[in-house]
């Protein structure tokens, strides 16, 4: 007796298709497994087999086979349970044959019941190219399944359920989701840039990163309103348009951090990991590859507070995804690839007693200590980030100020009037913002005149600045005079971008 039914895999943040086959033959009773199987898919076997029983229905006490195909590609996770006790009762006879093909995904418990899995978007996405006419989901995954909107999708509880489904015993209605709705429910931020009192160049600054997508590092003393600031930094971003939002949830589906009440992830994410973090959890990977920090804040914001407090390998591993906007990871059998096209923001005290420069409180750290501090963080890294911001104490006059500063509301649509100039800039180049202009385009849309020349001459020449400095300087330019609705750069946009390069005249 020999059946097959459909599932299907991770591969990065794609899915591929898997054919689940059950073969039962003649013989003493025994279990096995094929076609690479990891740990969780290995033990499945004991938790179908006691679901079956403890749903009514009889385990065949003889040899069966299962074969995950592809064979010749790692399999893990709980999400083969129910596809293989479907196929079991397929092959025994308890559910007929049907001219309707599903998929099937959902981890089993003992009883039955059956347990949401990773990756039900990755895998509903995919599955608009493949040839079925239904996912059978897990009730808690059937929303993320039903985003895509291509294919049925039948949210279900228990085994029991599926096989009356199946033998056409009992209707199920296919699941559906207000996209619309979900977009307008996430619209609403808690946060506010009224809120903040004084710093008005440091709003300055975020604004330009916003409208840019430029990373930015914020010092300043303790107190000085660094996190409060880069926690409203999401406000003033664009929202997310569609397929921007189906790549990020794919992410944080395949992370597992979908529950059934977040289908879709519909605002810009905002990750913000403690400096404790190992090099896997920020960069991703581990022994079953899973998404890191970086790409779990893949169109969105990825904020390290206290950033000299990080292990230097662990912000070394920064540079790559800060570059190319992915992060690869190599294993002996696969390589994955994962996107992480962020906006690093960062904040650090400007000494390890975070006074120095401070008006009111002296600093009591010796120069030894200075340097070793600055030096956690190496050149390569700072060069890679665009606008450096000094932040500092606020007075008591703003914070007693009354009157609330301007709000995100109007900030956000500056930005949006500065991305939809970069959009129809870049269009032809597939990019979305200024940060992510490479060399060719920095020479096609980042010309200044001979006073702006003469400009960067005196500064690159003084401040000893890298390439990479010299193209961020003019990325960050072009950045400004899009928020100014101006077509060329003119010198203040340059004096403005320059000004942000405050730890290129630091030493260490």
């Amino acid at each position: 007796m020999l059946a097959k039914v459909l599932s299907g895999a991770l591969i990065g943040i794609d899915a591929y298709p898997v054919e689940v086959e059950v073969d039962i033959a003649q013989g003493l009773p025994q279990f096995s497994t094929v076609g690479l199987p990891e740990g969780a898919v290995k033990e499945s076997k004991d938790r179908v087999k006691s679901a079956i029983k403890n749903s009514g229905y009889e385990f065949p006490p003889r040899r069966i086979t299962i074969n995950l195909a592809p064979a010749d590609i790692k399999k893990d996770g709980a999400a083969f349970d129910l596809p293989m006790a479907v196929g079991l009762l397929c092959a025994t006879g308890v559910v007929k044959p049907k001219h309707k093909r599903y998929l099937f995904m959902g981890e089993l418990s003992l009883d039955g019941r059956i347990k949401p899995v990773r990756g039900a978007l990755a895998v509903a996405v995919a599955a608009r190219t493949w040839e079925i006419d239904g996912l059978i989901l897990p009730v808690d995954n059937a929303a993320e399944g039903a985003i895509v909107d291509a294919l049925p999708v039948y949210g279900v509880r228990d085994l029991g359920e599926v096989v009356d489904f199946l033998n056409g015993l009992t209707e199920l209605q296919p699941f559906r989701v207000d996209v619309a709705d979900l977009f307008s429910k996430a619209a609403a931020h808690p946060e506010n840039f009224s809120e903040v009192r004084g710093q008005e160049h440091v709003k300055r600054a975020l604004e330009v990163a916003a409208a840019g997508g430029h990373n930015l590092i914020m010092v300043g003393p303790p107190g000085s309103g660094k996190t409060m600031l880069a926690r409203r930094l999401p406000t003033i971003l664009p929202p997310l348009g569609f397929d921007e939002a189906l790549e990020t949830t794919k992410i944080h589906s395949i992370a597992g951090l979908l529950g059934g009440a977040h289908a879709l992830v519909a605002v810009r994410p905002f990750r913000s990991p403690h400096h404790t973090i190992s090099d896997a959890g920020l960069i991703g990977g581990g022994t079953y590859p899973r998404p890191g920090e970086v790409s779990l804040a893949h169109n969105g914001v990825l904020f390290l507070d206290e950033l000299p407090e990080f292990k230097k390998n662990v912000l070394e591993m920064l540079r790559q995804p800060l570059e190319d906007c992915q992060v690869s990871i190599s294993r002996a059998a696969q390589s994955l690839t994962y996107p992480a096209a962020f906006m690093l923001v960062a904040a650090m005290n400007p000494c390890p007693c975070g006074f120095a420069g401070d008006s009111l409180r002296e600093c009591i750290c010796a120069p030894p200590m200075l340097q070793r501090y600055r030096s956690r963080l190496s050149g390569p890294l700072l060069d890679r980030i665009d606008l450096h911001v000094e932040v500092p104490r606020v007075l008591h006059k703003d914070l007693a100020d009354p009157v609330d500063g301007e709000g995100s509301e109007p900030i956000r649509r500056r930005v949006e009037a500065a991305r939809a100039l970069q959009e129809e800039r870049l269009a032809p180049y597939n990019l979305h913002c200024n940060a992510h202009m490479q060399s060719r385009h920095i020479r096609k849309f980042c010309a200044v005149d001979s006073d702006g020349h003469r400009l960067l001459e005196m500064v690159t020449d003084r401040l000893g600045l890298s390439a990479r400095s010299y193209s961020r300087i003019l990325k960050v330019a072009r950045t400004i005079a899009d928020l100014a609705g101006h077509e060329q750069i003119r010198q203040e946009h340059l004096a403005e971008a320059i000004q942000y390069r405050s730890l290129d005249r630091k030493p260490g």
